[in-house]
């Protein structure tokens, strides 16, 4: 193999490491240091010297224990250099140089989930930062996703993102936010807050909110390694698995929604051989283990339940639709919002018909809680189409194409809105 060959194995090497177990890594160097910027810092020094030295050396047997060890000590370095280095950072340090044989290639275990990963989601989630901070950071310090792959999936430019994150990080020290699980009178607000950046992390990839793309299936597939860490973390939380539930068996239908050139293919016209039926089985065993805990399900409970009778029906005909209505009527009671009453909508015209249905989609128009929303005027127009008045439909259709972001959504909606030409001929 060429020198040239060796180094790009190493970089890649490099990168699959990080990828896998940043969030270990910066986790104990947070804990050890006591800062997430100066943590991450190390470990960024670490990687450039595990990109100078595997090369020659091979790559260690548990290269995120070498990373870590490589970090602390630079930290104990750092510290030394200090030219009035005061009787309280000695003791740091000796501390540290005591404990950086943890993490030698003996002692760390790779596939252990400790509780440095849950304060590093805490801290990411922080509520002193707003959501979109929130979830920068968590992709950035949780999902070890570089500043350049945020940008990309989200079409934002890596500067924005950059800016994002240095300054979530400035908020988390002036605020003085404490590397630590909540107390247990805070953790389910807390919790909810981590609970709702990765679902809305795992939204935008199966449903891209803008960009020529259906769907980013590598972002919700990290927001789902992220929930199924979480839920090992906290397996007593029912709510945890909810999530895990409905992002696992939401996921499996991956593989149908879209034709070999990008296409969408709607839920009527998936070839549901093709859903993932492993996938579909962890969904199952997640939202039994929810269910397990004794305490109900919540609003993502639900919203599993719903994608679970999804899963179980052979045929789109199959489906039981009287029961998701019944399931969204629930989530309403639990967790209203004008879009859970679009998709009771929904659920209701296939149950019921257009005609009750379009009634609910009326008294939404006329609150105005979803202008601007385009898959309000999308199902409006749907209804309108079924209930065969067609020129409406089509303004509908029209109208939810003009407001639609992604191009994919966007085309699919204009094809529907020509099909009903001749009807209007």
């Amino acid at each position: 193999m060429t020198d040239e060959a060796v180094r790009e194995a190493t970089r890649t090497a490099v990168d699959a490491v990080w990828r896998i177990e940043s969030a270990k890594i910066v986790a104990t160097l947070t804990r050890t240091v006591g800062d997430l910027d100066l943590a991450e810092d190390l470990a960024a020094q670490a990687l450039l010297e595990a990109v100078e030295q595997w090369p020659a050396t091979g790559v260690p047997r548990n290269p995120a224990a070498w990373l870590t060890s490589v970090a602390t000590r630079r930290a104990i370095d750092g510290w030394r250099r200090r030219e009035r280095l005061d009787e309280r950072y000695a003791h740091f340090a000796r501390e540290l140089e005591n404990d950086a044989s943890h993490f030698d290639d003996v002692s760390w275990d790779p596939d252990r989930i400790d509780d440095d990963v849950l304060r590093l989601m805490f801290i990411a989630c922080h509520p002193v930062l707003n959501r979109k901070a929130q979830v920068a950071l968590t992709l950035r310090v949780v999902g070890g996703l570089t500043t350049d792959e945020i940008a990309k999936a989200f079409l934002t430019p890596t500067a924005t993102v950059q800016q994002r994150i240095v300054r979530a990080k400035k908020t988390l020290t002036a605020s003085k936010a404490v590397f630590e699980v909540p107390g247990r009178e805070e953790f389910s607000k807390r919790l909810g807050a981590v609970l709702g950046v990765l679902y809305l992390v795992f939204n935008e990839g199966y449903a891209a909110s803008s960009g020529d793309e259906w769907m980013r299936a590598d972002l919700s597939a990290e927001a789902l390694r992220l929930a199924r860490i979480l839920a090992e973390l906290v397996p007593g939380e029912s709510e945890v698995h909810g999530p895990v539930a409905l992002m696992e068996l939401t996921a499996s239908r991956f593989g149908a929604r879209t034709t070999s050139t990008g296409e969408p293919i709607l839920l009527a016209d998936q070839d549901r051989t093709r859903w993932d039926r492993l996938q579909i089985s962890r969904g199952l065993a997640a939202l039994e283990r929810a269910d397990a805990v004794g305490r109900g399900r919540g609003p993502y409970g639900l919203q599993a339940a719903i994608a679970e009778c999804h899963a179980r029906a052979a045929t789109f005909e199959d489906t039981d639709w009287k029961k998701i209505v019944i399931l969204y009527e629930a989530l309403a009671q639990l967790a209203p919002s004008p879009v859970v009453d679009l998709n009771h909508a929904a659920a209701v015209s296939m149950a019921y018909g257009p005609a009750p249905a379009l009634e609910f989609v009326d008294k939404l128009v006329a609150s105005g809680e979803l202008a601007g929303y385009h898959l309000l005027p999308s199902v409006r127009g749907e209804l309108l189409s079924q209930l065969g008045r067609s020129e409406e439909a089509r303004t509908e259709l029209l109208e939810a194409a003009r407001l639609a972001g992604n191009e994919r959504e966007r085309a699919v909606l204009v094809a529907k809105a020509d099909a009903l030409l001749p009807d209007l001929r």
